[in-house]
């Protein structure tokens, strides 16, 4: 008994010391001063014609009741398999026909993620439609399938990865195994960031090297202009899905290099918006925000690790699925519900993070080409073509808005001119 209570003592101490580190970081790297002044006064009419605020309206009123049925069932899924009786169900229909833990932890595994996956599936198949009904998507329904099974194949490959590490780690470290999980957890997070580009990414799309010209030149001189180092300016094949633009700065070191989307090239897109376009996302590289953000997720996988054990510390939270301890493979339906439930809770913090990130981006790419009134034209495009929200929510846009609202851009814009101008 005092082993344990000692082992709860060190996950608090812990959690606070990760907790403590997590908002110390957000404090001194997040840019919170990026969107002072960038409150829009003006109409939305002033940059749009009426049948874009009235198609941006129509597309939203149609698209949000797919995004809030697959919203609930998608927490609701995991939350009814991991807190109620349901789960021990589950768990009792694995234990039957497989013997080895490890199997049995894939195993629930994929069977939650695919009860997740199809109940949401009528929800995703509502919300296609309603993408391709406004040109978002030119997939088909085989290449849509498709893409639904890799998703679904590659969630359930790295989640089954990260729960065989913890319930490893808890069987062999019975009382102290969420010391072992924190500094796991953060080197995943780690390991994944410099996979992704390189893993990830060439599973859902084609790349090839844009052709010798003048806009590669214009990138990649930029590129230089600004300091970063890119290896190649890469067309990805976006087409087979969507009509939407955009462009990113992908990858580390030697593998470092400029994305720009096909649809960018297909819609003529003026270089100079391109370039615009560009210049933001060199800014995240020239700030390094996805070392930063990958830090900072570090440190916050290790605070969830402590919380974990402190949350699955009470038998009742456990006895719902039947699982004795962490080291039991019946922890993994609990585990997941906690997960989905704590990912919803913080969108607030990352999204609030991610949008002044986003905003400093954007002054960036104001710096690096002087051009407001481009960037202006820019982001009236991608909001026409890719169907912003012209009058979100507000509360709905602090909860699971990861960009500042267009008009608040645009705002940024003109105080950048403004203050240039005196």
């Amino acid at each position: 008994m005092q082993g344990r209570s000692r082992a709860l003592i060190v996950a608090w101490i812990g959690l606070l010391v990760t907790g403590a580190t997590f908002v110390g970081l957000a404090a001194f790297l997040t840019p919170w001063d990026a969107l002072q002044g960038a409150t829009s006064g003006a109409s939305v009419t002033s940059y749009f014609t009426d049948a874009q605020i009235a198609r941006s309206d129509e597309f939203f009123a149609r698209a949000r009741w797919p995004s809030w049925m697959n919203l609930a069932i998608g927490l609701l899924a995991p939350v009814v398999l991991g807190f109620t009786s349901a789960g021990r169900l589950l768990v009792v229909a694995v234990r039957r026909r497989i013997r080895r833990w490890g199997s049995q932890v894939v195993a629930l595994t994929a069977l939650i993620l695919g009860v997740q996956r199809l109940a949401t599936l009528p929800g995703a198949i509502w919300s296609e439609r309603v993408s391709r009904a406004y040109g978002l998507s030119t997939r088909s329904w085989a290449s849509w399938t498709l893409d639904v099974a890799k998703a679904w194949g590659l969630g359930v490959l790295i989640t089954s990865v990260v729960l065989l590490i913890l319930v490893g780690l808890a069987r062999r470290f019975t009382r102290s195994w969420f010391l072992a999980a924190a500094v796991g957890a953060a080197a995943l997070v780690v390991g994944g960031s410099f996979a992704y580009p390189v893993v990830i990414e060439p599973a859902f799309s084609r790349f090839t090297s844009l052709s010798p010209g003048p806009l590669r030149d214009s990138l990649l001189t930029m590129a230089q202009r600004d300091d970063v180092e890119v290896s190649d300016v890469l067309v990805a094949d976006a087409s087979r899905r969507t009509t939407a633009l955009n462009a990113y700065v992908s990858g580390f070191g030697s593998t470092k290099r400029i994305v720009i989307y096909d649809t960018l090239l297909r819609s003529r897109t003026p270089d100079r918006q391109i370039e615009l376009i560009v210049a933001h996302e060199l800014g995240h590289a020239r700030r390094d925000d996805v070392l930063v953000g990958t830090l900072e997720g570090a440190v916050g996988s290790a605070a969830a690790v402590f919380a974990l054990f402190i949350a699955l510390k009470p038998e009742r939270l456990r006895s719902k699925v039947g699982a004795g301890s962490v080291g039991d493979p019946a922890i993994v339906p609990v585990v997941l519900a906690l997960v989905a439930v704590a990912s919803l809770l913080s969108l607030p913090v990352q999204n609030t993070i991610s949008r002044h990130i986003e905003a400093r981006a954007d002054m960036h790419s104001l710096e690096l080409t002087g051009d407001p009134d481009a960037f202006i034209e820019m982001q009236q495009r991608l909001a026409v073509t890719n169907l912003s929200h012209l009058k979100p929510n507000p509360v709905l846009s602090f909860w699971f808005s990861s960009h500042p609202p267009t008009l608040v851009r645009i705002a940024l814009a003109q105080e950048w001119q403004r203050a240039r101008a005196s």
